[in-house]
């Protein structure tokens, strides 16, 4: 098993994965037993995961696809990027944009070509499973603190056992194609998709890391000690 230290470092948003690796449910289940360690007040645990795979998950796959290729954007229900983009963090979206599109040889105002590659997205980028992940509309604002846990922990258990993730807020836009599919209640909101799967060896794209701030960037030591 890999250390904890290892799987955070080499954490990271994989796209391209192995379409001839298949991931068992018994692999899932054990990672989920393992990833519902992660904290959360009171041990509300509020978490609610649906795993899709095979015909499900192509059904999803092109409503989500025709949407975005009709120019249907979507709205999702909650708001997951500043509503007002702003510096620093504005700047830091532009690097890891051109970062990206820069590796893979994708001129940003290429339309088609910036198009193409983001319908990989609601592909799973190949990968054989999709996550998706919901809470009780009810749940306040501690919860969703509770469910980033969750997703992190989730992240480094599957690094663990040889997988790698893709964390998807791509999908919140067409939760009201996406919910029916899962047969999730009205009472559930959709927080996120992920992909799950083995990394494709050698995929270019695989290779893109983002960059991290140096802790003493973001960080206040106070008081006296050393």
């Amino acid at each position: 098993m890999m250390d904890v230290w290892t799987a955070i470092e080499g954490r990271q948003s994989i796209r391209a994965f192995d379409t001839e690796r298949p991931v068992t449910d018994d692999t899932l289940r054990d990672l989920l037993n393992v990833a519902a360690r992660a904290p959360s007040g009171s041990n509300i645990q509020p978490w609610r995961v649906w795993v899709v795979k095979g015909d499900l998950k192509a059904r999803i796959s092109s409503a989500c696809e025709a949407r975005y290729l009709a120019g249907d954007e979507g709205q999702g229900e909650y708001h997951y990027y500043p509503q007002h983009w702003r510096q620093p963090y504005l700047g830091r979206r532009r690097e890891t944009g051109f970062g990206l599109y820069g590796l893979l040889g994708i001129d940003r105002k290429d339309s088609e070509a910036v198009m193409a590659y983001r319908v990989r997205n609601y592909r799973f980028f190949d990968a054989p499973v999709g996550l998706f992940f919901t809470i009780d509309r009810d749940m306040e604002l501690g919860s969703w603190l509770d469910y980033g846990m969750f997703l992190q922990s989730i992240m480094l258990a599957a690094r663990g056992v040889g997988l790698e993730t893709c964390p998807q807020a791509a999908f919140c836009p067409y939760y009201d194609s996406i919910m029916p599919l899962l047969g999730a209640p009205e009472e559930q909101m959709l927080v996120c998709g992920m992909a799950v799967g083995y990394a494709l060896a050698g995929a270019p794209v695989n290779r893109y890391r983002t960059s991290r701030l140096d802790a003493d960037e973001f960080t206040h030591f106070l008081g006296s000690g050393s």
